[in-house]
């Protein structure tokens, strides 16, 4: 529960930097997807209230009580992973959906908490001044099974965004340059097989486009392309809010998904980019200055490895939008439509929270 001691000590301005971006976000989906059928602003509003109640929701729990509940959690997911695909859902070409009437998620972004608090447990437990083997060899395997079954999908976006997870732990560990060494071989040695063997050829049109995006600019460079042109037709001060062409007139495809940071480059231009950049900044700043809040590994462990997955979620998406990473479809989050990961951010978000908060009880 939550009494007025931990009260006191929940920080509300990370709270309040994460509903001023999930505004922001609102009114970017709410221009971009205004004249297409389903009202997909009116669902984020409500994605946002529920969000909002499961933050507190957490809140109200010890993070200790979460972390010793964490492999229960993580088995669990793991078992629904398994399941979507033979049962899932397919939306965009992946089995990873789950639909309940109107309303749609995709348990692989709340997985990525499950891991975050499996992960804590494990390493609250080392005492080394560096990584070694077996505890690098357990927690590659523990985040391989869930990479494999998202990949398996498949979506290669989310399954991408659990790595930063374990590359967040592995780091905070102190990860020596043997480990480094062995992880570099065996990135190597997956990315070759995956290429061979497991990668559809659209995946390999979109890496290949990277580079040249105008070699197929009605196929797999259309999106890189028309994501260029939105951003550059804002010039400094934008075209303004719901009068952007490129996206009103719905040549700019995922507009209120993966690509709506160039609905605000379109709309607002280079200030409003750097306007919701520097709230952005403020909130992912307010997120890594909390890990030397915690008093107990854990909880530093979570803290860490949460900031590491939204920033790398934030880089990887501007990124995409200028052409600089493959197309992998990983949103903003906050910024970009989607419930599940709207959830998802506000959970991780919680925990970042709840460990602060009882910072000096659980010491």
């Amino acid at each position: 529960m939550i009494d007025r001691v931990h009260l006191r000590e929940i920080d509300w301005v990370l709270i309040g930097l994460l509903l001023v971006n999930s505004v922001i976000g609102i009114l970017l989906i709410y221009s971009a997807s205004r004249y297409q059928p389903g009202n997909f602003y009116v669902r984020q509003v409500i994605w946002l209230l529920v969000s909002l109640a499961v933050l507190f929701l957490a809140l109200s729990i010890d993070y200790k009580i979460l972390i010793g509940f964490s492999p229960y959690v993580y088995v669990l997911f793991i078992l629904v992973l398994g399941g979507l695909l033979f049962f899932g859902k397919g939306i965009g070409g992946a089995r990873s959906w789950i639909r309940v009437t109107i309303f749609g998620g995709q348990p692989s972004e709340l997985a990525k908490v499950a891991l975050i608090l499996v992960l804590a447990r494990i390493f609250s437990e080392f005492r080394r001044t560096h990584l070694s083997l077996d505890f690098a060899a357990l927690s590659a395997v523990v985040v391989f099974v869930p990479v494999a079954m998202v990949g398996l999908q498949p979506d290669l976006g989310t399954a991408i965004s659990f790595l930063s997870i374990l590359f967040g732990c592995l780091v905070l560990a102190g990860m020596n340059k043997k480990v480094l060494a062995i992880l570099l071989v065996g990135t190597i040695l997956v990315s070759f097989t995956g290429w061979n063997f497991f990668l559809k050829d659209y995946q390999k049109k979109r890496l290949t486009t990277l580079v040249n995006p105008s070699q197929d600019p009605r196929g797999s460079g259309y999106h890189i392309l028309q994501s260029k042109i939105a951003i550059g037709s804002g010039g400094v001060a934008g075209k303004g809010f719901k009068k952007g062409t490129q996206s009103q007139l719905r040549f700019l495809p995922a507009r209120h998904t993966d690509f709506i940071f160039s609905v605000l480059g379109e709309e607002f231009g280079f200030l409003g980019v750097f306007i919701v950049f520097l709230s952005y900044f403020f909130f992912l700043a307010r997120l890594f200055r909390s890990v030397d809040k915690s008093r107990d590994r854990s909880g530093i462990y979570i803290v860490f490895m949460t900031t590491c997955l939204l920033t790398f979620q934030f880089l990887v998406n501007v990124m995409m939008i200028v052409g600089l990473f493959p197309i992998t479809g990983i949103p903003i989050p906050l910024l970009s439509y989607g419930g599940s990961s709207l959830l998802t951010t506000y959970l991780a978000v919680g925990l970042v929270v709840n460990v602060k908060m009882r910072r000096f009880v659980n010491v």
